[in-house]
């Protein structure tokens, strides 16, 4: 799913080291004609956009801070935890980032990605027995056995962008959930405080390389965010944006108990910093009843 993979997907261009969530970066994602056919017998979710093939080339190298080990001991370790001895999923697997070095630390991961770009790109680090693929939309598809871990990483959530496609997710995490299987979302908290009235863009990061504001729609909860790249040396810019549904905390705990899934914790970051009314994100973990 966009990254949106990605403001919630995965992230693209600089990354933001300011207030709010942009200390996150919004994963970016472009429209293609058509989307690949989903295994699931579910109707495949259709409002997300797909990463083309050249989006999803560059990924690895615009992204390559966030993949470094430092950045990602904290969030292996806490996902490692919570698998234990039993498999995990990861929804909107994209290239890898999370999933290959998890898989490398010993849990069997399983991943659903809805770009065929990015999981070739995935394909060309791990082959398909030790760390298998489905190509499909993480609110519908559905793969074999069950799972005592599902995550779900860098704002992806928002790819989703109706509600009732985002309880769905939430629905699909807790369908493939043993009992007492956890479901494990990264999301930015919405940076509405940093909008005055009035104001329709949020800037959360200008430097030589990268420029990058996010828009509004309030009443849809719509993000999209707006990216200018520098391209070379020769001053060139490249233009990219990305929608995004933006959620709050209590909206996705209400989504999980629809799924039937119980927030057994709430932290600000990986490190498992505490949640507070000023952290820019959090990393929330639902449990399935046992």
């Amino acid at each position: 799913m966009i990254r949106g993979a990605g403001w919630i997907g995965r992230s693209r261009g600089k990354v933001a080291t300011s207030c709010g969530w942009f200390t996150l970066r919004w994963r970016e994602r472009k429209c293609v004609d058509s989307a690949p056919q989903s295994p699931a017998k579910w109707p495949s979710v259709t409002s997300s956009e797909l990463w083309p093939r050249e989006t999803a080339d560059r990924y690895d190298t615009e992204e390559a801070e966030a993949s470094s080990a430092a950045v990602l001991g904290p969030t292996l370790a806490f996902l490692a935890e919570l698998a234990g001895d039993g498999r995990a999923l990861e929804f909107a697997i994209g290239t890898g980032r999370v999933g290959v070095p998890l898989r490398e630390r010993g849990v069997p991961v399983v991943g659903i990605e809805l770009s065929e770009h990015m999981a070739a790109v995935l394909r060309r680090k791990i082959d398909e027995d030790t760390l298998p693929v489905v190509i499909g939309d993480m609110a519908t598809t559905v793969v074999p056995g069950g799972f005592t871990l599902v995550y779900l990483v860098y704002n992806t959530i928002t790819n989703l962008l109706t509600q009732d496609e985002q309880v769905e997710c939430f629905r699909n995490a807790a369908r493939h959930l043993e009992p007492g299987g956890r479901f494990v979302i990264e999301l930015g908290v919405p940076p509405l405080r940093f909008l005055p009235p009035g104001q329709v863009a949020v800037p959360f990061d200008v430097s030589e390389q990268h420029l990058g504001f996010d828009t509004f729609d309030l009443v849809e909860q719509i993000l999209v965010s707006h990216h200018l790249t520098r391209d070379g040396d020769d001053g060139r810019y490249r233009r990219d944006n990305s929608r995004h549904r933006y959620a709050w905390p209590a909206e996705l705990d209400l989504m999980a108990r629809i799924a039937g899934l119980e927030l057994e914790r709430r932290v600000a970051d990986w490190d498992e910093t505490p949640f507070t009314q000023g952290s820019a994100k959090h990393i929330s973990v639902w449990r399935k009843p046992t």
